[in-house]
């Protein structure tokens, strides 16, 4: 059974999964919780070379701040999905996105600045799909793509049943599909494929794990 340790940084979550004598990141959190990141893989007796894999769920700031950092010091490839790549060599979140609410259209600006900067942007080593398996990596896993939060937006489904949503899923008041979207068509036929899923437990982007018999959608 794989061991995964939660790393939470104020709003949102990274997961530390051991695979054998190494481990597979799923998301970096913020650039500004570096510190944090990096005391708690010590933690963990993370060090460089043990990790295998910085798997990036999307190109939201909040989810890869440190990827490029990790690269460099742990010597780990980055992994993601192949629609969010102008975001994060751009450091614009919103490349990843396609039609916005006029809501959405009044943050862009602001949300533009939280983006990857500088020797944080980066591009990823490794373009995953849907239906791709993660056992070179040493984690028994589907990757699924997930996209309506953004278009690339993947999750994680190992064979044990533990779901690294992301973003597609959340608990943030409550469990339930992702509350900030650009595509609510594709979330909604997002959810009813996860629903026949043998999914044991949710490890969301955004709150507290939870089981599927508590989302609702």
């Amino acid at each position: 059974m794989s061991r995964v340790r939660i790393l939470t940084f104020r709003w949102v979550n990274a997961y530390l999964v051991a695979v054998g004598d190494g481990f597979i990141l799923i998301d970096t959190g913020f650039a500004l919780n570096r510190q944090k990141l990096v005391k708690a893989l010590l933690e963990e007796t993370c060090r460089p070379g043990d990790l295998r894999l910085i798997l990036i769920t999307h190109g939201d700031a909040d989810h890869c701040g440190s990827a490029a950092y990790l690269r460099e010091s742990h010597g780990a490839p980055i992994a993601m999905h192949q629609a969010e790549v102008d975001a994060v060599q751009r450091g614009n979140m919103f490349l990843s996105r396609g039609s916005l609410s006029w809501g959405q259209r009044l943050l862009r600006p602001m949300m533009t600045l939280v983006g990857p900067r500088g020797r944080n942007r980066f591009t990823p080593d490794v373009l995953l799909e849907d239906g791709d398996r993660l056992v070179e990596y040493g984690l028994e896993a589907t990757v699924l793509h997930m996209p309506g939060h953004s278009a690339g937006s993947i999750a994680v489904l190992t064979d044990e049943g533990d779901f690294f949503s992301g973003d597609f899923l959340e608990n943030r008041k409550r469990p339930s599909i992702a509350t900030l979207f650009y595509d609510e068509n594709a979330l909604r036929e997002g959810f009813d494929r996860v629903k026949q899923l043998p999914i044991r437990r949710v490890y969301p982007g955004h709150g507290a794990p939870f089981t599927m018999d508590a989302i609702r959608p």
